[in-house]
């Protein structure tokens, strides 16, 4: 698939609550909630427009019920999809416009992701760096097949920052 990078669009947010609102009628008494998370919740980074919705759940095993339902509503059941205990539904096909990760309340990836996030969140230098990253990467690889192999590395170092920031932050809370 191309890579579709774009500037920070504050409709983002919007697209996000609203499908959150929709899925809940879907999934009603699995969830346990929504977030937010990736780049398109990340106020200046640049982002493929591709909404990253979490959706934390009493029982992951339930959810795999639910792909055909899914599917009539335009979104592609991918299995764990190369993370142990999620569960990824894609909607929109090669012009992708959300992603959906469920996740069973206690899995240890949901911490990982929102920690990424609020750290981006409160480092806009790190947002800009990370953005300034991707988009040189866009300018190089035109295949999401690259693209994305290609920030892995950058990813998870700014991920261990993020995580000792994290760890800080409790650090200074006690």
């Amino acid at each position: 698939m191309k890579v579709r990078l774009s500037d920070y669009d504050p409709g983002w947010i919007r697209l996000y609550e609203q499908e959150a609102e929709f899925l809940t009628t879907i999934f009603t008494d699995e969830i346990v909630r929504f977030e937010h998370f990736g780049s398109t919740s990340v106020p200046g980074l640049k982002a493929k427009p591709v909404i990253d919705m979490m959706c934390i759940v009493k029982d992951i095993a339930t959810i795999d019920s639910y792909n055909d339902k899914m599917a009539l509503l335009g979104y592609e059941a991918g299995g764990e999809w190369g993370i142990s205990g999620r569960r990824l539904f894609r909607k929109g096909g090669e012009a992708r416009t959300h992603h959906l990760h469920c996740y069973q309340a206690d899995n240890p990836q949901i911490e990982r992701h929102l920690i990424f996030r609020d750290y981006l969140r409160a480092h806009p230098e790190e947002t800009a760096r990370y953005s300034q990253f991707k988009q040189a990467l866009a300018d190089r690889f035109e295949d999401t097949s690259q693209y994305g192999p290609a920030k892995k590395s950058f990813v998870s170092t700014m991920e261990q920052q993020a995580l000792s920031w994290y760890t800080g932050l409790r650090s200074d809370a006690r």
